[in-house]
């Protein structure tokens, strides 16, 4: 039987859920939510449409919850869903803020309900297929993953990332996490060792290189850039031979942003998954916001970019 899940929250990300759902034999779109009618208007007639997510919750039977609204609303709107026990899959970042992230976990224990962070390119086919080369060696002695890509090429209507504010910082906030994650998935528990940060006029931070260290010892490189032209997205694993092994997360993937379309298939199954087995704890999402949390406080001054420079 299908589990009735809504989604709250239509910006930029969202197709990529809903054409998952579409396609998944475990999942049925049973409602939709957005502030902005614009943004609704494609579902009237299809799919019951609010323009609150408290209403959404009270008036629909629902299974479970997809939150892709702007990063400082997660916690809000992640932790209406769970005192109502239902399980939540929330977009990277869980949160804004370490204390909200805290909470929300709190909340998930006490209510009984999954609370399960989007990580897409944990997903990726290409990370998938280095991560089993890597596992079959373990002799991993550094690993470098580059998040670069000019960040209004992505956003389409979604200007809400170039709010620090809104967004909970820039490129370390937003595209932190899902870095974080991979590294994590290669090495296991790490911490953030030192980071230097450039921001924008705006205060947005553009760029970013963070230097973190395994329980082992061992060295990850993670380079965030939003002023990047065109898009890099890989991860480099250095072994003790000398060998070095990668995997572009856009090979494979020619056309903008197309590779999103299967990661968010892996997501939803292991949302799925967790609903029906749900794990002792929820530390992924908490993880990555602490990472980004230790980014910042890490942070040694870098100049401010000019306004070119971030074209």
């Amino acid at each position: 039987m299908s589990r009735r899940v809504g989604v709250v929250g239509l910006g930029a990300i969202s197709k990529y859920y809903l054409h998952a759902i579409t396609e998944l034999p475990d999942w049925e779109l049973a409602a939709v939510c957005d502030v902005r009618d614009a943004a609704l208007a494609p579902h009237r007639g299809r799919t019951p449409c609010f323009q609150d997510h408290r209403t959404m919750l009270s008036e629909s039977e629902l299974d479970a919850v997809v939150v892709t609204v702007p990063n400082d609303v997660h916690a809000a709107v992640c932790g209406d869903a769970l005192r109502r026990g239902i399980p939540v899959c929330v977009e990277k970042p869980l949160a804004v803020s370490v204390d909200d992230g805290h909470d929300l976990v709190r909340l998930s224990q006490t209510a009984g309900a999954p609370l399960f962070t989007a990580f897409h390119r944990r997903y990726n086919n290409n990370v998938l297929h280095l991560l089993e080369q890597a596992q079959r060696r373990s002799d991993i002695i550094a690993l470098r993953v580059r998040y670069l890509e000019l960040i209004e090429e992505h956003i389409g209507g979604d200007t809400w990332y170039l709010d620090p504010q809104r967004c909970g910082g820039g490129c370390v906030a937003d595209n932190g996490p899902n870095a974080f994650d991979l590294v994590r998935l290669f090495l296991g528990e790490v911490e953030v060792a030192r980071a230097n940060i450039a921001r924008d006029a705006h205060g947005t931070d553009r760029q970013a290189t963070i230097k973190l260290r395994s329980a082992s010892g061992i060295p990850a490189t993670v380079e965030l850039d939003w002023a990047h032209p065109g898009e890099t997205k890989d991860v480099e694993v250095l072994f003790t031979d000398g060998t070095r092994l990668s995997a572009d997360m856009l090979a494979g993937h020619e056309e903008f942003k197309s590779s999103l379309w299967h990661e968010y298939f892996g997501i939803l199954d292991d949302f799925a998954a967790t609903i029906t087995a749900p794990p002792a704890t929820t530390t992924g999402g908490l993880a990555a916001l602490e990472l980004v949390d230790a980014t910042y406080r890490a942070e040694l001054p870098e100049p401010a970019l000019t306004a070119e420079e971030t074209k």
